[in-house]
């Protein structure tokens, strides 16, 4: 199981299924935000800093697999078919 979130030059994929699109993600993240309040108290948020981020499960969403999801270059996954 991949508990790896991917940069920009790799994906997850489904080694079960092949799906490469469709997952859930169970994650934590603590972040610093700054908050911009209107005189009527309406908040907007303006600006958000990921202090830290941890993955806790991915699951593919159309298996339902966790153990089957691997990182993959975005090029490997365009060529190479589900096994199975």
């Amino acid at each position: 199981m991949s508990t790896v979130i991917p940069d920009a030059g790799h994906r997850w994929r489904c080694s079960g299924c092949g799906n490469l699109t469709r997952f859930d993600v169970t994650r934590t993240r603590r972040t610093r935000e700054f908050w911009h309040f209107d005189l009527a108290g309406e908040h907007l948020v303006e600006e958000t800093e990921v202090e830290s981020e941890s993955v806790a499960s991915v699951v593919c969403r159309w298996c339902g697999r966790d153990d089957a999801i691997e990182v993959v270059a975005r090029t490997e996954a365009v060529d190479e078919p589900a096994s199975g």
